[in-house]
């Protein structure tokens, strides 16, 4: 049985037991990737329906691909940039091609997955109330300090007044 499956805005023929290699995905080697944008499948001459089919992938290695030198020159103006780059990889082996043999397979991965986050957010909702309350305090210093600046700068003008007259009277 063959697919054809899309990831990384580009298109791969695969078979059970194919390795390729696709634009970067998320895991690390020995992770499970369920890859679900089929477009085709079928098996010798037949085309079979696509909806719900899934491709269950394992990851083989993340890797850089071979350097690319950018090269840019304007004639006669002493302008020269030279830089490199290298695409990062995801080198892939096709497990199976099928619903509901992919499903099986990365759903406890899932569920696992699942569940950890689930723990972490029940403690993160109880500090909430907390941060609130924080954060709810300097707001009041701030609305107070205003008020504060405004009766020094009336203070202001008052001790320069003050400076003023004593001056004034030294004069006379």
């Amino acid at each position: 049985m063959f697919a054809i499956v899309r990831t990384g805005g580009k298109q791969y023929r695969v078979a059970p037991g194919d390795k390729i290699v696709v634009e970067k995905l998320a895991g690390d080697a020995g992770d499970s990737i369920t890859l679900d944008d089929v477009l085709l499948a079928g098996e010798g001459s037949d085309v079979k329906s696509t909806s719900g089919l899934t491709v269950a992938a394992e990851i083989i290695a993340q890797a850089k691909g071979d350097k690319v030198t950018v090269f840019k020159k304007r004639r006669r103006h002493n302008y020269r940039r030279k830089a490199g780059h290298r695409q990062q990889h995801t080198i892939l082996k096709i497990v199976s091609i099928g619903g509901k043999g992919a499903e099986k397979k990365a759903a406890p991965k899932a569920e696992a997955k699942a569940e950890a986050p689930a723990k972490d957010a029940a403690p993160a909702k109880a500090e909430k109330p907390v941060v609130e309350k924080k954060v709810a305090a300097p707001k009041a210093e701030k609305a107070a300090a205003p008020a504060k600046a405004k009766s020094t700068k009336d203070a202001a003008p008052a001790k320069a007044a003050a400076k003023k007259a004593p001056a004034a009277k030294a004069k006379k």
